[in-house]
């Protein structure tokens, strides 16, 4: 599992959801919810993402925006409106001057707004739990990023607009992968442009020694690597595996597995009940103690000061 994986895998269980909003004009919503990526897909319509600060921008249908929190932002038909409601943490809806909006603006499953086929349609995918893992690929995005319908093949709009309002069994898991897909292809297509300065890491998978021996360590953890095993595994020999590795990623390859396995096991502190030697076996530690003192070491608590820290 690469990083960019790891920012969505088990989106439902680190708390993401879908919704679809609808509007005609003049309509302003203010969001506040602090959440640390959320997707916009406009469907139909126009609409304004303005940021508190930094630059404007401007959505057209099939146009895609990615806004990374926890910073608050508005959406609006126009940057002159003011904002009706106010999304704070929690998914609790208000009035700009604090009264509750106490359900006034759901219109059905999953839709949220002034009618549902309202002027302007907006797919909104949010993701409320930040990881170790996935603050890797989030710390090299800028606060807000969009693609227009023309510089990336996007044929996942027409499947969202028809699931986002089913209502059948299993339809979260579906919303969820789609929601995956989604997100992934984008910041495929983000990071793939000619100005992107996409993260070492990333660069780095596109090499055909770096790249392989980045999924051996992201993908087998636990495994006891070595310099030499993984040379092997790439077929050149340990000192050239160092420098290069080196040279592209910017630190030896037992220096990057070390960081990755602490911070899968701040994700799993965070996100599961596991006993600490459980998570020492299931990220390669021999026991709960060597994997209590290197993670001390690497983020100033111990684990267990860590978990209790961690959101809910």
């Amino acid at each position: 599992m690469d990083a960019l994986a790891g920012l969505l895998e088990g989106p439902r269980a680190r708390g993401a959801f879908m919704i679809r909003a609808c509007f005609d004009p003049p309509w302003a919503v203010r969001i506040e919810d602090r959440a640390p990526l959320t997707v916009m897909l406009m469907v139909r319509g126009d609409a304004w993402i303005l940021p508190d600060t930094g630059e404007r921008l401007r959505l057209g249908p099939g146009d895609l925006a990615i806004a990374r929190g926890p910073d608050p932002y508005v959406c609006a038909d126009d940057p002159a409106t003011a904002p009706q409601a106010v999304i704070l943490p929690g998914g609790v809806c208000s009035y700009p001057d604090g009264r509750p909006l106490n359900g006034s603006m759901d219109l059905g499953v999953r839709t949220w707004g002034a009618r549902p086929d309202g002027e302007a349609v907006l797919l909104i995918g949010t993701y409320l739990v930040r990881g170790e893992i996935g603050g890797r690929l989030l710390d090299a995005l800028p606060p807000l990023l969009s693609l227009t319908s023309t510089a990336w093949d996007n044929p996942l709009t027409p499947l969202l607009t028809t699931e986002i309002t089913r209502d059948e069994p299993g339809q979260e898991v579906v919303l969820d992968r789609l929601l995956y897909l989604l997100v992934i292809a984008a910041l495929r297509a983000w990071f793939a442009r000619p100005t992107a300065e996409a993260p070492v890491w990333y660069r780095a998978m596109g090499d055909p020694v770096v790249g392989r021996v980045l999924r051996l360590l992201q993908d087998a953890p636990a495994h006891p690597w070595t310099v030499a095993s993984l040379a092997a595994e790439a077929g050149v020999s340990r000192a050239a595996l160092a420098r290069r590795f080196t040279d592209l990623v910017g630190e030896p390859p037992m220096g990057y597995l070390t960081g990755w396995r602490l911070a899968l096991a701040a994700d799993r502190l965070r996100d599961t009940e596991d006993t600490l030697a459980a998570i020492a076996r299931r990220v390669g530690y021999g026991s709960a103690f060597a994997l209590s003192a290197a993670f001390k070491r690497e983020y100033g608590v111990s684990p267990q000061e860590y978990r209790t820290r961690a959101p809910a």
